[in-house]
């Protein structure tokens, strides 16, 4: 097939060119097929499965319990979610009420991780279109909230905390003070990195009116998240479908306005990737001052078999909608497991957004995009 696409692209003209498997722009080992006339892109597609690790598949042969630990790999960036998303399916199967405490817990975990992979997102976008300082100002600020991750789980990017019926660990001693503490610290350098990138001349060049897709095109490729909101579609599961204890908060749900240039641009992606963790701050606190008192974990039977059925459990995870669907045949182990990841349906339009670009501004698409490899071929 690339043989006779050779043939054509050389009769016509046309060059065409690999960027990846291996490449620090691609987010992880993503493959890109770019058809170009000189610099100008016709199209780049994109060549997935160099990371499928069947993780589905390998579901079918644990107990409910035991895949937990595997759904931290979905998105090893965003783990609390993919823990989260598979949890309630579970609970929805079983009937099982999860305690208050454990739901604030939830929230305040999720929220934190939402900042720690925004933080790569946004500084990942910067470095990859040139400028270094802002990944590192990210990256050290993603420092201290592993620090206070790893207090309460031990763990620092694949979690396994929030479990079927709740959580696995209560607030070490002084956390709750440790995170206050971080989030006051938090936003004024959210000002500083502002005025270092988010204004940058710079960017905002790079970024203006460059791969702009419309509310349109964005729902009928099935973009979630950031990169649906970017185009301006005010749609968020954590306020449009509630789940956990997300109806106690207040809180915005951030839209791409066009703010430097057409609306639905890469620009717009980043930017609400910025307001975000702005908005995950106001979440946090509110959380933290309502905790209630009580257990975090619900009843669980000794032994999870639950009746003949199928559940849907979706979260709002850093990049979008990540959902499993679980279907149970009444034994102690699923026997189907579906996940639905915002990063596969993101890949899916590049090939769309990618017509008429430089072919330095796919660099451009994909970051704003925020895609992650596992994510896409789980």
């Amino acid at each position: 097939m690339e043989n006779a696409l050779n043939k054509q692209a050389v009769s016509d003209d046309l060059m065409i060119l690999n960027m990846g498997p291996q490449h620090p722009s691609t987010h992880g080992v993503i493959r890109f097929v770019i058809t170009g006339d000189g610099e100008v892109m016709q199209r780049a597609v994109p060549h997935v499965g160099y990371l499928h690790r069947g993780i589905e598949k390998l579901a079918e042969g644990l107990p409910y319990p035991s895949f937990v630990p595997f759904t931290d790999r979905v998105d090893y960036l965003a783990a609390m979610f993919a823990n989260h998303g598979y949890a309630m399916a579970v609970e929805r199967l079983l009937g099982i009420e999860v305690p208050r405490r454990a739901e604030y817990l939830r929230v305040i975990v999720s929220e934190l991780n939402r900042i720690a992979s925004h933080l790569i997102g946004v500084g990942a976008m910067a470095m990859d279109i040139g400028a270094f300082t802002p990944f590192l100002h990210g990256i050290r600020e993603r420092e201290k909230l592993n620090d206070i991750i790893e207090e309460l789980c031990g763990a620092r990017l694949t979690y396994n905390y929030i479990r079927v019926g709740g959580v696995s660990f209560d607030f070490p001693q002084g956390l709750d003070a440790k995170i206050r503490a971080f989030l006051d610290t938090f936003e004024p350098l959210m000002e500083e990195f502002d005025r270092l990138i988010t204004v940058n001349e710079i960017l905002v060049k790079r970024c203006a009116n460059v791969a702009v897709i419309d509310a349109e095109t964005a729902k009928s490729y099935g973009l979630v998240g950031p990169n649906l909101r970017g185009s301006g579609v005010d749609w968020d599961l954590r306020r449009d479908l509630p789940y956990s204890a997300y109806p106690d908060f207040e809180f915005n749900v951030c839209l791409g306005r066009g703010f430097r240039g057409t609306l639905g641009d890469a620009y717009d992606r980043f930017i609400v990737r910025v307001q975000e963790m702005q908005e995950s701050v106001k979440i946090i606190r509110q959380a933290l001052d309502g905790l209630p008192e009580g257990e975090i974990k619900g009843k669980l039977p000794r032994k999870l078999k639950p009746a003949k059925g199928e559940a849907y459990g979706a979260v709002e995870s850093a990049r979008g909608e990540l959902g499993y669907h679980v279907i149970s045949d009444g034994t102690d182990k699923p026997y189907r497991v579906k996940i639905r990841a915002g990063s596969f349906n993101a890949t899916s339009i590049v090939e769309h957004a990618s017509r008429g670009l430089m072919i330095a501004d796919l660099v451009v698409l994909i970051a704003s995009l925020d895609v992650i490899a596992p994510e896409i071929d789980r």
